[in-house]
């Protein structure tokens, strides 16, 4: 059996080891794999375990060998599942393994934005409190979250964790999410974005990335929005009209941002979020944490393990 990881990195900087892997043939690491060189380095592999990299029909159909592949993540939207399950080969992810990281995330911009902790750390070993005569002082205002409203667009997982730590906080929880009648004893309000928008201060997106809800954070999305309000992105960059969302923080119709996701990644440098107003852009780490990633690597293993006694698990293509 040889096994073939094409970009292996992101979940494994160093920290981690794949050596497990060889109890079940010849490994192969790669941490990286531009696309012109997927089919050479994966053409004799039965089992593909990527990330990032991508594939197509067209490249499936160039790689005869392969029998399984794992990605190293929740979403499988760089692999033709289609074309995988055409070909009898099963596609295996990793699911609900970052739940409680990305939660924290979320919360980690929405604190930053109303407690400020970075702007006055830089402000006092700047000096300034040094020089000031007063015993305290603000370079910007903060803000209690205590009776804040905010908005859950996606009820999964990740979705119910952040309403119930808005909830810790004492904030009022608002839900969008297409099948309300699935959660009829969730202590939370749903309602229809339109009525959802203008009541929140904050807005945070936890839904898968389909044609749905492509661009679904557009100009006409944010004009509902609460004047004033901060919007969250750990989901996918594809949900946000970046453009649209750079016009509404230079405007000062919404006060913040904060984006763990973008369209493209590594984003290119005329990405206008980048030189935007107010917005805080991490470069995709909310899934990353150490023992988030342990977590992933043992999912992994029973992946891995399933499919060589002939019981896969995880898989996202077959019936």
């Amino acid at each position: 059996m040889n096994i073939v990881i094409l970009d292996g990195f992101a979940a494994n900087p160093g920290d981690l080891s794949w050596d497990w892997l060889k109890a079940y043939g010849d490994l192969t690491v790669y941490d990286r794999t531009p696309e012109h060189l997927i089919e050479e380095r994966a053409k004799d592999a039965q089992i593909v375990i990527l990330n990032k990299t991508p594939i197509s029909r067209e490249t499936l159909a160039r790689l005869p060998e392969v029998k399984l592949i794992a990605v190293l993540a929740t979403g499988f939207n760089i692999v033709d599942v289609a074309a995988c399950r055409e070909r009898g080969v099963p596609v295996v992810n990793i699911p609900s393994y970052s739940v409680s990281a990305v939660a924290q995330q979320v919360f980690a911009f929405i604190l930053e934005f109303a407690n400020r902790v970075g702007l006055h750390t830089a402000s006092v070993t700047a000096g300034d409190w040094a020089a000031n005569p007063d015993f305290s002082y603000q370079k910007s205002p903060t803000a209690e979250l205590s009776g804040k409203t905010i908005g859950v667009i996606g009820y999964g997982r990740i979705g119910r964790r952040v309403a119930a730590l808005a909830k810790a906080f004492e904030m009022r929880v608002l839900v969008n999410t297409a099948h309300p009648e699935k959660y009829p004893d969730a202590d939370v309000t749903f309602l229809p974005l339109a009525e959802m928008l203008p009541r929140c201060d904050f807005v945070t997106l936890h839904c898968p990335q389909t044609p749905e809800t492509d661009k679904l954070v557009n100009a006409d999305f944010l004009s509902k929005m609460k004047d004033g309000a901060f919007l969250v992105n750990t989901s996918r960059g594809g949900e946000v009209d970046e453009q649209a969302l750079a016009d509404a923080l230079n405007s000062g119709k919404l006060s913040g941002a904060g984006v763990d996701v973008l369209s493209t990644e590594p984003p290119h440098p005329d990405n206008p979020l980048l030189t935007a107003k107010n917005i805080f852009i991490t470069p995709h780490i909310a899934w990353a944490s150490y023992e988030t990633r342990v977590r992933l690597m043992e999912i992994l293993k029973e992946n891995i393990r399933g499919f060589m006694e002939g019981r896969p698990v995880n898989v996202v293509n077959m019936e």
